[in-house]
Parts: C-alpha cells; sequence; structure tokens
C-alpha cells in the first residue's frame, strides 16, 4: 500500500437514485455529509434503509492503523439530524460493502469479505446492531462486492472476482438462484464483462424505464475514480446484454473530496455516495512505518 492514502467520506444527497441518473450528475442538490473521521481514518460503501421515519445508514469504518473495516449504522430522523451512531458488524476479518436490503420477510446484509474466502449472508437479529450469520452462499470464484437483486422471478448476485488483482475491478460475474439462500448458480459465461471501466459494483441495482441498471465503477484511472450507471437489455441465464452510461462527474462544490466517487445506492427519497481525496503528509509516513514495524514482528514471532 502506497503512502498516499484514500480518504472516503459518504454524504446523503436529497434526490431518489432514478433523478439523479435521468440528471446525469448529483451537482446543486441537497446534500448532507457523514462525520468526519478524522486523520487516516474514513467511512465509505454506505447503503440505508428507512424504519419507523428513520434512515438506517450501514458504512464500513475503516483506520489505517488497524487496517481491518468494520460495519457501522448511523441514525438519521427524518429531517437528517444524526441522532445515534452504532456499531453493527465486525468480524476478524476485513469487511465493508454492507448492502443491506429486506426480502422474505426479514432484513438481511451481504458484506464484502473476500479475505475470509468466503460470502456470508447475515441476517438481523434486533435491527439495526445486532446480526448473525444465516447462509453461506457457494459461487464459482471468492467473490468482491456482491450485489443481490430480484429480478424476473428470480434472485440475481452480480460480482467481482478475487482471482488476480485486474479481476477485482473488471470481471464481472453473475449467478442466479430461485431463493436468497440459494443454491446459486454461477453463468457458464462468466465473466460476462471484461472492462476495468465497468463492472465492478458500486450500489443499489434498480430497475428503471424496463431495464435493468447496476451501479459501477471506473476504476481505469484510480481505483473508485467515478461511478455510471451500467445498463442491462437482455439478462437470462442464457444470455447477459449490457452496455455502460456515461460516469456522473464530481462537482467541485464536493472539494477536497474529488479524487473518486464508487458508491451510488438508493435509500428511498434520498441517495447515498462517497467521495474521495487522498492524503500524503509526515503522519502518514509514520503509519506506515508502524504498521510495517509491526507486520515484521508478527511474522518474526509466526517463524519461532
Amino acid at each position: 500500500m502506497g503512502l498516499r492514502k484514500d480518504i472516503w467520506r459518504p454524504a446523503i444527497i436529497g434526490a431518489p437514485l432514478a433523478s439523479i441518473l435521468a440528471r446525469g450528475s448529483v451537482a446543486d442538490l441537497p446534500l448532507v455529509w457523514l462525520p468526519d473521521m478524522g486523520s487516516f481514518r474514513f467511512m465509505a460503501d454506505p447503503f440505508g434503509i428507512w424504519r419507523d421515519g428513520r434512515l438506517h445508514v450501514f458504512v464500513e469504518t475503516y483506520d489505517y492503523r488497524v487496517r481491518i473495516g468494520r460495519i457501522e449504522v448511523l441514525v438519521y430522523d427524518a429531517n437528517l439530524t444524526l441522532l445515534e451512531r452504532l456499531p453493527a458488524l465486525a468480524e476478524p476479518w476485513h469487511l465493508s460493502y454492507p448492502f443491506v436490503f429486506e426480502a422474505e420477510g426479514e432484513t438481511w446484509m451481504l458484506p464484502e469479505a473476500h479475505k475470509s474466502r468466503s460470502l456470508t449472508l447475515y441476517r438481523a437479529t434486533a435491527f439495526p446492531a445486532r446480526w448473525e450469520r444465516a447462509h453461506r452462499l457457494a459461487l464459482d470464484h471468492v467473490p468482491i462486492d456482491a450485489t443481490p437483486m430480484f429480478h424476473a422471478g428470480r434472485w440475481w448476485l452480480f460480482y467481482t472476482v478475487a482471482v488476480r488483482e485486474i479481476d477485482k475491478t473488471a470481471a464481472l460475474h453473475l449467478a442466479w438462484a430461485e431463493r436468497l439462500a440459494g443454491p446459486w448458480h454461477p453463468l457458464a459465461q462468466n465473466p460476462v464483462r471484461f472492462d476495468v471501466a465497468s463492472c465492478r459494483p458500486g450500489g443499489t441495482p434498480a430497475v428503471l424505464e424496463g431495464r435493468v441498471m447496476l451501479p459501477v465503477q471506473d476504476c481505469t484511472r484510480t481505483y473508485g475514480g467515478a461511478i455510471r450507471p451500467l445498463w442491462f437489455d437482455l439478462l437470462t441465464p442464457q444470455q447477459v446484454v449490457a452496455a455502460p452510461g456515461p460516469p456522473l462527474p464530481i462537482p467541485a462544490a464536493l472539494a477536497p473530496f474529488t479524487e473518486g466517487l464508487h458508491t451510488l445506492s438508493a435509500a428511498g427519497a434520498v441517495t447515498l455516495i462517497d467521495a474521495k481525496r487522498t492524503e500524503l503528509s509526515l503522519h502518514g509516513l509514520g503509519v506506515e512505518i508502524r504498521h510495517g514495524i509491526a507486520k515484521a514482528r508478527r511474522r518474526l514471532r509466526h517463524r519461532r
């Protein structure tokens, strides 16, 4: 990991997802930033659910000193005033991309956890802060940013894979199932797309004007450099036809967070995004040195 660190910050945009895509921008829309995490910490990957008149925003929280993501939930009232912030999910491995959704009478979370070498679906036992492991979803490869959607009578899962470094951002795979718990059937033609500019999932899929739309990351210039819609003209287990739309520009008003945009998730009348800046400083160099020393000590202990 380089000395220049990605620092993400989520925001709540006061417009629904369909409106943002129709206008092709988040510029000049009402915006509420989530809290700043401080030096070399960040929040990212926001997903939201409204419950009892409150918006529950689930995010990855990350500290470069620890280097393992956790999931937290921030609760807002109808006026988007922050009411409380709670830990939601932690595991021995890195967690991010907390895709939260309702289905089959339950509330579910499907977080990114490829460092665990598996994909686990969690069920809320006491929403929003208590979750249990419910199902392990078996696929053809270890998935990254797995994104579920129910469409045309079946469940779909969009994901990239952790086979090679390039595959993490450029190889879009799909699988389908009759039930959320599976069994899941990866498509024989996987990867259905290979393009660093339009494959890694980055938010909430939706059916808009009769077509499935998946927000995807454009990592051509940098990881999470932009977000764009991927439009599916055909989506069946036998055939997939899809083409990307233009990326959403990053408004200057988001400064200093103008170096990336990699989440676009729907939450009713609002939409959640996260924007990036990078940070380079002597403080960051110290963080990197301390991390390297700690890592070397762990390796030495294991050799003994």
